[in-house]
């Protein structure tokens, strides 16, 4: 299915569930207007909640490649949009003397030809068509990078000296994600459209937990699903997502577990909770944050 032929967001919210991802009227809506008014659609929330994982099923659904920019402290214009490959480019030079090529302007030419151009994630995504982007955790970024993708993002067009203006046949659909470890800049925020992802509901994490792992037995996904909803209640340092709730299924299905007890959720732990502190917290707690309290009415 082609972007234009996504005529309402209950189609998108179909297309996503054949692909295995479950979302609300909410993000379903937000995802369709991005689409249909060529918008770029950014996506805050918790570690884990499905931000990444809505870029890559749009992509499926769509046939489209994923092209994606993960971005980190020190991300600079060269890593994110392109390069110059400067070995390839000696070796020409090298094979242009060797021949004995004496003509200065043409040779300088010669190596900044497009063949000798790099295409980082940005420049990909420009030159690909049909494509979608994704700029994952953007707030892992310097403020310079967001100015700069800010600048990308408003024309859909990259400037390289030696070869001049390169636009978008299509713009890509672009997919920002945030953890929220710093605020993005208002100016990048006008320029897309917003939506924050909370964690499912029960019910919804027991469906995606289902779909995603059809060998769990159904009363195993409920038994994680609380436990995961009630660990998102206590004062943990990372608080375990969808993500982390698949994980701990699948850890358990590996293991043939149907029905989870305190000691195989104690033993697993480690898939469901990535800090020392905070299994210490579950593990040694009484009352709400014990294991059995935990898994009370699983």
């Amino acid at each position: 299915m082609t972007v234009d032929q996504v005529g309402s967001p209950a189609e998108l919210a179909g297309l996503l569930d054949r692909h295995g991802y479950l979302c609300d009227e909410g993000l379903a809506t937000a995802c369709f207007l991005a689409l249909r008014m060529g918008r770029p659609l950014f996506l805050e929330g918790e570690a884990g909640v499905g931000k990444t994982e809505l870029a890559k099923t749009l992509a499926r659904g769509l046939g489209a490649p994923l092209i994606r920019l993960q971005c980190y402290e020190g991300l600079d214009a060269s890593q994110a949009l392109y390069d110059w490959d400067f070995p390839r480019q000696l070796l020409h030079l090298r094979a242009a003397e060797a021949a004995g090529v004496s003509d200065v302007s043409r040779l300088e030419g010669e190596l900044y030809d497009r063949r000798f151009l790099l295409a980082r994630p940005l420049l990909q995504a420009l030159e690909t068509s049909p494509s979608v982007l994704l700029v994952d955790e953007l707030d892992r970024a310097d403020d310079e990078f967001e100015a700069f993708l800010l600048e990308v993002l408003s024309d859909f067009t990259i400037t390289v000296p030696e070869l001049g203006t390169i636009r978008a046949e299509r713009p890509p659909v672009v997919v920002v994600t945030s953890n929220r470890t710093r605020e993005v800049h208002d100016a990048l925020k006008r320029r897309c459209l917003y939506h924050w992802l909370e964690h499912p509901s029960f019910d919804r994490e027991v469906a995606i937990i289902r779909r995603r792992l059809p060998d769990a037995a159904e009363r195993l996904a409920g038994q994680v699903a609380r436990a995961a909803q009630r660990m998102r209640e206590t004062d943990l340092l990372k608080p375990p997502g969808v993500a982390e709730s698949l994980d701990w299924t699948e850890a358990l299905v590996a293991l043939g577990v149907r029905d989870l007890d305190p000691g195989t959720a104690a033993v697993t732990l480690g898939a469901v909770l990535k800090y020392r502190e905070d299994q210490q917290r579950v593990l040694g707690g009484g009352g709400a944050t014990g294991l059995e309290a935990l898994l009370d009415g699983g």
